[in-house]
């Protein structure tokens, strides 16, 4: 008679849930690439790691995906150090030495710029940001890349929607595809139908060597996490809603909103 201790059980069902949650994932990965158009036959995707959960979850997405995939394209993973206070070096490179992928590790100091700019106490986010996506876009260009990956997931997009409508008065998201201001480059989401609960708990069950931020995310009053916390009370009171807000993002109705740039309200009672 065969025993199954219970550690051997709580392994099996550790690693089906970690299948069953991968196989979501890599799912809802798939089907926003599809609806968006995101990747076609011959790109060469630039994959942004940060050293967060949700570009290393990406990329693993993105690489397993690509191997089932219809259409032959390339990903390479870029990953751009800012030298920040305590950054691990060597902990990125090791990372994706294993995978076994094409990469680059770009190397400019931001932070010393961002320091010297931004007044103590202000939040840093706005210009750090600037400066990496700069860095990045430029490399891009330099290297031919036709795609550029991001990592931001289902909630993000919400979160942003919200910040927007807060504090600068539009009612604008995240995109998961958009040209450039410059009209040089196509920024994707492959996870913009993905939640950021499923992704941190794949990202804890890989075991991703996890780089924190010691700029912006040390900055606890940033609007961001207000709108975050705002969003997580309002689940825990309405499980689901969430996920209404981004689906109403995506079933907009001109006509019942106020914009006169994209409904024709003066002519409305003109029927031919």
């Amino acid at each position: 008679m065969i025993t199954i201790t219970t550690e051997i059980r709580d392994r099996r069902k550790q690693k089906y849930d970690k299948g069953k949650l991968q196989q979501r994932l890599r799912r809802l990965t798939g089907r926003a690439i599809t609806d968006f158009g995101m990747i076609n036959e011959g790109d060469k995707v630039m994959v942004c790691l940060s050293g967060g959960k949700d570009s290393y979850a990406m990329l693993e997405l993105l690489t397993r995906l690509q191997e089932k995939a219809p259409i032959n394209f390339e990903l390479v993973a870029v990953h751009l150090d800012q030298k920040q206070p305590d950054y691990p070096s060597g902990i990125m490179r090791a990372f994706l030495e294993r995978l076994n992928i094409d990469y680059h590790i770009i190397e400019q100091d931001t932070y010393s710029t961002v320091k010297r700019v931004v007044p103590e106490g202000k939040t840093m986010c706005g210009l750090c940001s600037r400066l990496r996506r700069g860095i990045l876009y430029r490399f891009a260009s330099d290297n031919g890349f036709t795609k550029i990956a991001l990592g931001h997931h289902r909630d993000d997009i919400v979160e942003t929607l919200f910040l927007n409508m807060f504090f600068g008065s539009r009612l604008k998201a995240m995109p998961p595809k958009l040209r450039s201001d410059d009209g040089k480059h196509v920024v994707i989401r492959p996870l913009a139908y993905c939640k950021e609960a499923d992704i941190l708990a794949y990202a804890n069950a890989q075991k991703f060597p996890i780089i924190p931020c010691n700029l912006c995310g040390s900055q606890d009053q940033l609007q961001r996490v207000k709108i975050k916390q705002m969003l997580a009370a309002w689940e825990k009171e309405s499980p689901g809603r969430v996920e209404n807000i981004f689906r109403s993002i995506c079933t907009v109705v001109p006509s019942h909103l106020a914009d006169q740039n994209i409904f024709d309200f003066q002519t409305l009672e003109k029927v031919s």
